[in-house]
């Protein structure tokens, strides 16, 4: 998987007004951590959202939004968000509010 630069300023554009966030390169992208959490990442294939177990049920049902895949087992909790999805304004910031939401109830690391 590669970088995808345009696709990484979306979502940075959306985390700007956070303070507490750090960010790296990871999973063959780039991703953002809360507190030492992982909130989001963002890759060639689209966007990594972490909602949390049993909180992804609304983003399945829209088109494009798919479960994260880690060694062939779905993970809860964390989709993956199609690059012309995410470039839906209101979408992309109801997942971050989402993401944000959940990430800020786990522990500092």
């Amino acid at each position: 998987m590669a970088r995808d630069a345009g696709l990484e300023e979306l979502v940075r554009d959306h985390l700007a007004p956070e303070l507490l966030l750090s960010e790296r390169t990871m999973f063959g992208g780039y991703a953002w951590l809360l507190d030492g959490n992982l909130l989001c990442g963002a890759r060639d294939d689209g966007v990594l959202i972490r909602l949390g177990k049993g909180n992804d049920q609304w983003a399945l049902a829209i088109d494009r939004i798919v479960p994260m895949i880690s060694r062939g087992r779905a993970m809860s909790g964390w989709v993956r968000v199609a690059p012309e999805t995410f470039a839906d304004e209101a979408l992309a910031r109801r997942l971050i509010s989402a993401a944000l939401a959940f990430v800020r109830t786990l522990p500092p690391k």
